[in-house]
């Protein structure tokens, strides 16, 4: 577990919606005593401080905001931006580049991926770098981004988009997963209530098994469920038929949501 003491930037979050405070509960739950403004465009609420109304220095601004208000929130953010404050941007779509654009090319900028599992300490991220971001602030956005799950490094932002597709919008597709099990359990005779507990569980369970067996891959573990001739083989045919079946399915699926960010990237 990374130390409180370890994270000693002053950092102002922008946005706190579905992303941003899932982010924002992990950090208060591990680093109490971290320094940490929020500023929420988006909200009236009276707890969210606005941009015109801060006039103090940040080391690092946290933009949690739509890709499509965001430039619009850089400009009422831009009195705050020193050459040496870190832009550590979550915004599906948005390419490092766009950022240097509209504050300064030599801007330090981090473009992370997260998601909603954050929340519990159990996300996934990855960030990716412009040349302009030092060794210190490299370290503080792995300490800061890993104190809520894993956190992985990538050199070539074109993979970013890919990256969004699987584990950014992923929380979604096992959530699904989890509200169609369960309503595959109804059509065969289950009650709402049982066949939902028996996904919900169904999924987690078996996510920690793979998260504890990390000398066996995926496919190890599916394929000691499956007795030749059992009715989890029957269910796998179906599953695994090459033309309908889920990994066809899923890879359309992460193909689309790749695309809308390529596309996000353009607006």
């Amino acid at each position: 577990m990374i130390q409180p003491s370890a994270l000693h930037s002053r950092l102002l979050l922008v946005g706190c919606g579905k992303m941003g405070g899932a982010l924002l509960k992990g950090w208060k739950e591990q680093h109490p005593n971290l320094s940490i403004t929020v500023v929420d465009p988006a909200a009236p609420d009276a707890d969210f401080r606005r941009a015109s109304d801060i006039s103090e220095s940040f080391d690092c601004i946290i933009l949690a905001v739509k890709p499509q208000v965001m430039t619009e929130t850089i400009m009422q953010l831009k009195h705050l931006v020193s050459p040496a404050t870190l832009i550590l941007s979550i915004a599906a779509g948005k390419p490092i580049s766009f950022f240097e654009g509209l504050l300064d090319v030599r801007q330090p900028v981090i473009r992370v991926m997260p998601n909603t599992p954050a929340a519990i300490g159990y996300g996934m991220s990855v960030l990716c770098a412009n040349c302009h971001v030092t060794s210190m602030q490299k370290d503080q956005a792995t300490l800061l981004m890993s104190s809520v799950g894993l956190a992985e490094w990538i050199d070539d932002e074109n993979l970013m988009d890919a990256v969004t597709a699987v584990s950014g919008s992923g929380p979604a597709y096992v959530f699904h997963l989890i509200e169609s099990l369960a309503e595959a359990g109804e059509t065969v005779g289950l009650s709402h209530d049982l066949s939902m507990k028996l996904a919900r569980q169904t999924v987690v369970g078996s996510a920690l098994l793979a998260q504890q067996s990390d000398r066996l891959d995926a496919a190890t573990l599916r394929q000691n469920v499956t007795s030749p001739g059992g009715t989890t083989e029957a269910a796998l045919k179906v599953l695994m038929a090459e033309q309908s079946g889920l990994t066809d399915l899923m890879s359309r699926a992460v193909s689309a949501a790749r695309n809308r960010g390529r596309e996000l990237a353009d607006k």
